[in-house]
């Protein structure tokens, strides 16, 4: 299969990185064993997100929680000890501005979430284990990028 080249960018400099499928298959591969977590862990499941906005378990909050707390661990030691990504390259946080888009983004975020019953990530997982009916809610979640990229300029940031 022939390579494809895709442009990016590092340091402010314009730079080309060949493209093939067979040297991106370790994100296939992590894909899939981040689907299967996310289907035996039960974080996609309806029922369990429906428990989590009507306050009736725990579960969801506890998942939550502990993602939220290992990426708070896991940046504090990417910057103390500089880590490098696996092809070598510096990793960059940058700080973010509050902005009143962000509350904005957050609800409707959540407000999709709590209707749908499912969070963007995990719908192509619940695609792929033959929840079909979650295309509607996908489509709706790509539609909603859609238009964002359409307003982006009007909206506040």
């Amino acid at each position: 299969m022939e390579s494809v080249i895709l442009k990016t960018e590092e340091n402010g400099k314009p730079i080309e990185k060949p493209f093939s499928l067979t040297s991106n298959m370790k994100f296939l591969v992590t894909g899939l064993i981040f689907g299967i977590v996310l289907m035996k862990s039960e974080v996609v499941s309806w029922y369990r997100i429906q428990e989590m906005f009507r306050f009736q378990s725990f579960h969801m909050y506890g998942v939550i929680g502990s993602a939220v707390g290992i990426g708070i661990l896991s940046m504090l030691l990417v910057k103390k000890f500089n880590v490098k990504t696996v092809s070598g390259e510096t990793i960059q946080i940058k700080k973010k501005e509050f902005s009143i888009g962000t509350i904005i983004g957050g609800l409707l975020f959540g407000f999709g979430w709590a209707m749908t019953g499912a969070c963007p990530g995990p719908m192509f997982a619940l695609m792929g284990s033959g929840s079909v009916a979650f295309g509607v809610a996908l489509l709706s979640a790509i539609g909603g990028t859609w238009v964002y990229g359409a307003l982006q300029s009007r909206l506040p940031h």
